[in-house]
């Protein structure tokens, strides 16, 4: 009996060091960041600043993958079902995860279920932005225009159920005005169009964004946020313009597949965490127009189900259904 007890304990003592060596030596090799949205939108902009920065601590590679599609679902559901081995993440903003399931009659992952939360990056609010023929210089005299074109104005997002779609259909409803939706497959169209003068109006979030307003190709109306944003302080809110309530801020997060050791998430969670918190990381995130975070996997897995609960209320009050 004590020998069965000897060789069940000495099992147990190598499957615990069999278990943690792997994550002891993570990463090993190449890390994919998939993103569910093309090249040059807010959600590839945070992956290439947090990939870049986990490269340099480890001396692996870290490959932004990006596959756009269905508001981000393609990229997501990728995740979901990967090898939870810690060498394939997930960067997302909030809305893919927790409107998504809300606006789509189906999405092919479940938020809660299928990922293992590591921490939120930054948040970011959307700016209201309109081409520079558009004849209205801030929100009271945008409504005012919708309102005299009644289902006119074409609006643009980048993708159905994203914070950029909700915003817009937020603004309708608070204002009480008919503007047409154009869902793109990512904010690089869609700011290719607006820029072009192919539709009028669109939400974005700010770092996408900034570089056209500061150019000039795109009239800033308002921000989304509560309090005006340190990078376009001149800029008011919507919610001072004409909207008093309205809030909408975006954040921006890595995720891994549910199934992956908690020791790997832990070893993910301290590093990102550690380059949030630089002084380098923060100021490049705040000339984006993003504000750091860096949270623990407890905190943000009480943030998503919070905002599920959030977005699913915005969206049957909208009426908002994908198929």
């Amino acid at each position: 009996m004590k020998a069965l007890f000897s060789t069940a304990f000495v099992s147990l003592v190598f499957m615990a060091a069999t278990t943690s060596a792997p994550a002891q030596q993570y990463p090993t090799k190449a890390v994919r960041l998939i993103v569910g949205f093309p090249a040059g939108g807010t959600s590839d902009i945070m992956a290439r600043l947090t990939g870049q920065k986990l490269s340099e601590a480890w001396g692996q590679t870290f490959i932004i993958d990006n596959r756009p599609g269905a508001g981000g679902n393609i990229g997501t559901e990728l995740v979901a079902k990967a090898a939870p081995d810690g060498y394939t993440l997930l960067v997302s903003p909030g809305s893919t995860l927790t409107s998504n399931p809300a606006v789509y009659s189906k999405v092919p992952f479940d938020t809660v279920r299928d990922f293992a939360p590591v921490t939120m990056i930054a948040g970011v609010p959307n700016a209201l932005v309109v081409h520079p023929s558009v004849p209205a210089s801030n929100v009271k005299e945008l409504i005012a225009l919708a309102k005299s074109r009644p289902g006119q104005l074409a609006y643009a997002s980048t993708g159905a159920g994203q914070s950029t779609h909700l915003s817009a259909e937020l603004l309708k409803t608070s204002a009480g005005i008919n503007m047409i939706h154009v869902p793109y497959k990512g904010s690089a169209p869609a700011l290719t169009d607006i820029v072009a003068g192919q539709v009028s109006v669109m939400f974005d979030n700010l770092p996408s964004v900034l570089p056209f307003i500061k150019s000039g190709r795109l009239k800033p109306l308002a921000v989304s946020s509560a309090a005006r944003s340190r990078a376009l302080p001149e800029v008011p809110t919507v919610a001072e313009s004409a909207l008093p309530g309205f809030d909408v801020t975006v954040w921006f997060a890595v995720l891994a597949p549910a199934a992956t050791p908690r020791e790997i998430v832990n070893r993910l969670n301290a590093e990102v965490v550690k380059a949030i918190k630089t002084q380098d990381m923060r100021d490049r995130l705040a000339q984006q127009g993003a504000e750091a975070i860096g949270n623990t996997p407890e905190d943000f897995a009480a943030i998503i189900k919070r905002d599920l609960a959030k977005w699913a209320k915005v969206v049957k009050d909208a009426n908002i259904k994908l198929d």
